[in-house]
């Protein structure tokens, strides 16, 4: 039981809209569907590995969150604004042929990529305390190391599967995208990204002063 509800965090845990799924969504549109899943499954995995650390009873993580959340929220904001420059850039110089040429290179900038975004945001720290915190006080889960794996590794799966499933999707209609709506979607994507991060930036800055 403790399995299907993990797998069921993990999948909507993953839906919103957000930087990561922005970012997901921009490498698989100026790459392939190889990329946009390289970056979903590491997004997975850090999903999993975060729950795993906060069942296994590191909770003192979480102390030092409220004291160090500005730093790493404005570490966050700069990321997400280096990310939709970037997109912005990316808008005017995209050409297709390029991208098919590109689309044979393999490269681990999505994974990359993935990790700043996720390793700066306080947030996901947060939620991930609290599902922890939340499946151990209703008793989901039995004490012990090998329920908490398998608890997170459900979690994994869940947020895999929906990751599978938006690139999936954005790489189906990747094909059928003209040029100039392909440089469009890559700069209202930039415009998220930099709207995240404004928003970010200003909070951080609120919070230190």
């Amino acid at each position: 039981m403790f399995i299907i509800i993990g797998f069921l965090i993990g999948f909507f845990a993953a839906v919103p809209v957000g930087p990561v799924n922005i970012y997901i969504i921009s490498q698989t549109l100026k790459r392939d569907f190889f990329h946009g899943m390289l970056a979903g499954l590491t997004t997975a995995f850090l999903d999993m590995t975060y729950c795993l650390v906060a069942l296994v009873g590191f909770f003192h993580i979480s102390l030092n969150i409220p004291g160090q959340s500005s730093w790493l929220k404005l570490a966050a904001g700069l990321v997400l604004l280096f990310l939709g420059l970037k997109l912005f850039h990316d808008s005017k110089v995209f050409k297709f042929n390029g991208r098919e040429k590109s689309s044979n290179i393999k490269t681990a900038r999505p994974l990359f990529g993935v990790i700043a975004l996720y390793v700066s945001n306080p947030s996901l720290y947060a939620f991930w305390i609290a599902t922890a915190g939340a499946a151990t006080a209703h008793g989901l889960l039995k004490e012990g190391f090998w329920p908490a794996v398998f608890f997170a590794l459900s979690c994994g799966a869940g947020a895999m599967v929906w990751y599978f499933f938006l690139v999936r999707i954005v790489s189906h209609y990747q094909a059928k995208i003209q040029e100039k709506t392909f440089k469009k979607m890559l700069f209202a994507l930039g415009l998220f990204l930099v709207g995240f991060a404004i928003f970010t930036l200003v909070t951080a800055i609120s919070q230190k002063f």
